[in-house]
């Protein structure tokens, strides 16, 4: 099964006056758009600012909360650090709410990021204190060929998590077409970065978001050179009942 879900069906969101703003291919409940959590992903935030926004102090508990800077630079600040610290373009932040954090954040001139929540089983991560792992672009491993190049972000690299992930990628394609075969305990979520795409023949566009579950393949042609996309494998069954199945707000 493959579910696409365009930009313009993402929800929606502003903070700091309009400073920040957000297209989320997984919101929250009161959020609106089509897609609620599944698997152990809870949320998906891509955010903004042309001018620089602040997102005030707030609190989090229980979920692995991972900060991906897609330009610019970011700062953070939080009850541990006791202070502010910035993170570039490429670099990537978790933290690792557990018995519960303070944290803010800005996001300065031209800067934009992910933000993604990840479940990693709460009855367990509750009563854990809490930590943050910040991790800078150059110690990710880059794997390159003739047909593409490949980021590796977690699986097998020295970011680790609580939550049931199997990899985080960022992959740009070089050919104009490129097959991955899929195993069907497992979902592929992915958000085209650049460019334009053909999933098995399906047309994608910047700031497309894509679900990929109980199928053979995927089939990539790259209508356009050096396509990008940010993708994540996690298990379709995470072995326990997530906060969002246990609060009835789940896909799965």
């Amino acid at each position: 099964m493959i579910s696409i879900i365009p930009k313009e069906e993402h929800a929606y969101g502003v903070f700091d006056e309009g400073k920040i703003l957000e297209r989320k291919p997984i919101g929250f409940p009161q959020d609106g758009g089509k897609v609620r959590p599944y698997s152990t992903l809870f949320y998906w935030a891509h955010a903004w600012s042309d001018k620089g926004g602040l997102i005030g102090e707030h609190p989090h508990k229980g979920f692995e909360i991972m900060s991906f800077v897609l330009s610019g630079e970011i700062e953070h600040y939080d009850s541990k650090l006791q202070g502010w610290k910035k993170l570039k373009a490429g670099d990537v932040q978790i933290i690792r709410a557990g018995s519960g954090i303070i944290h803010a954040e800005k996001i300065n001139y031209a800067a934009s990021i992910f933000q993604i929540w990840f479940d990693p089983d709460l009855n367990k991560t509750l009563s854990k204190p809490a930590s943050y792992n910040d991790y800078a672009a150059h110690s990710f491993p880059v794997f390159e060929d003739k047909e593409t190049k490949t980021k590796v972000m977690v699986g097998g690299t020295q970011l680790t998590m609580d939550s049931k992930v199997d990899y985080i990628q960022e992959i740009t394609f070089y050919i104009s077409e490129k097959t991955f075969p899929l195993k069907d305990d497992s979902v592929y979520s992915f958000f085209v970065l650049d460019g334009s795409l053909e999933l098995n023949s399906k047309k994608l566009n910047t700031g497309d978001y894509a679900i990929v579950k109980q199928e053979i393949e995927m089939k990539f042609s790259s209508i356009e050179k050096n396509a990008r996309i940010f993708i994540i494998k996690t298990p379709l069954d995470p072995g326990f009942e997530t906060y969002a199945v246990a609060a009835g707000i789940s896909n799965n």
